[in-house]
């Protein structure tokens, strides 16, 4: 499966951040304040944006009774991971208005990218906030790790399309950590990327708002220059003793004009790192899965270069909490 990602921003927030204030380029990237963001309005029905009710319940449900929330975040993701797999993959999720931009969670049908989101927001959920919960937590959970700056304002260009620019954007925000520079092996990639201006047809929002088109290709010259570091694969099986449950781990590619291709979650198994994500693979059931190993994965196709960790954090305790317990 190809998730060619790119960096959206409107032009006058470009690289600046959330509310301006400088470049990507010389933004601090050390573990900055927990930020959270609250939740945006709903702009779009519920119905629209939050598929598979029943699982979400039924999972919340079995996380009160095994009580997950006890686990460390990596764990607890992992949980999260396994209780959804099987899940069918589909694409295209998240393109569910011709205009209008909001978070969506869809729990019958993920891509990758989507697998690993939900699996994570919903782990963060568990911690933020005490229950009972509801579908808009986890539309909040989603909205603070792929939105720039943990917001959704309903412009499509407020949602980060790139790998890279979420893991800088959350890395920023304290609520991760981009650990592949610190991998030993690790080399920087450079990538001219062009894909998006390309192939605006694929994309439900750009072929209603082609105005958008030259932004985007004006941001992917950009984005080419962004400093990325991978792990090529031929070095991955001495870092898998390195990496924990729950990291992110992004595939890259050999493709000159795009960095990743691919996303999923590290599961550990004894000494070894095994691979979680939704593939679209027909040999596998183009569903949510738990494969091999992350080396064995990479080795099993020329079009793998490596890969890129990144670490998620929890969130800081939601006020949410002393109001429970107050009332007790």
């Amino acid at each position: 499966m190809k998730i060619w990602t790119f960096l959206l921003l409107p032009p006058a927030m470009l690289f600046t951040g959330c509310g301006g204030g400088g470049s990507i380029e010389s933004m601090p990237v050390s573990a900055a304040a927990h930020s959270v963001t609250p939740p945006s309005d709903l702009r779009l029905p519920k119905s629209t944006v939050f598929k598979g009710e029943s699982r979400f319940q039924a999972l919340v449900a079995r996380a009160e009774r095994e009580n997950w929330r006890r686990l460390p975040l990596g764990q607890r993701t992992v949980r999260v991971a396994r209780a959804m797999t099987g899940v069918p993959y589909v694409n295209y999720t998240l393109e569910v208005d011709d205009h209008v931009e909001s978070p969506v969670v869809n729990l019958n049908g993920m891509d990758c990218w989507t697998y690993y989101e939900n699996a994570l927001g919903f782990a963060r959920m568990l911690k933020y906030k005490p229950g009972p919960y509801r579908p808009e937590d986890l539309l909040h959970m989603v909205e603070l790790e792929r939105y720039r700056g943990g917001r959704c304002n309903g412009n499509y260009l407020s949602r980060m399309h790139h790998l890279e620019e979420v893991f800088y954007d959350n890395q920023k925000r304290g609520l991760a950590t981009n650990v592949t520079p610190s991998l030993p092996g690790a080399v920087r990639l450079r990538r001219e990327i062009r894909e998006m201006p390309e192939q605006w047809k694929s994309y439900r929002y750009l072929r209603n708002n082609p105005e958008l088109i030259p932004r985007i290709d004006r941001i992917e010259q950009r984005v080419s220059g962004l400093p990325v570091y991978h792990v090529p694969k031929s070095r991955v099986r001495s870092i898998e003793h390195l990496l924990q449950d729950g990291d992110i781990c992004a595939i890259t590619t050999n493709w000159k004009y795009g960095y990743t291709s691919h996303v999923g979650l590290i599961v550990r198994k004894g000494n070894r790192a095994l691979f979680a994500h939704a593939t679209s693979d027909r040999d596998k059931g183009r569903r949510t899965i738990i494969d091999r190993t992350i080396t064995d994965y990479l080795n099993g196709s020329s079009k793998h270069a490596g890969i890129v960790i990144c670490r998620p954090r929890d969130l800081p305790p939601s006020p949410m909490w002393e109001q429970r317990m107050a009332s007790n």
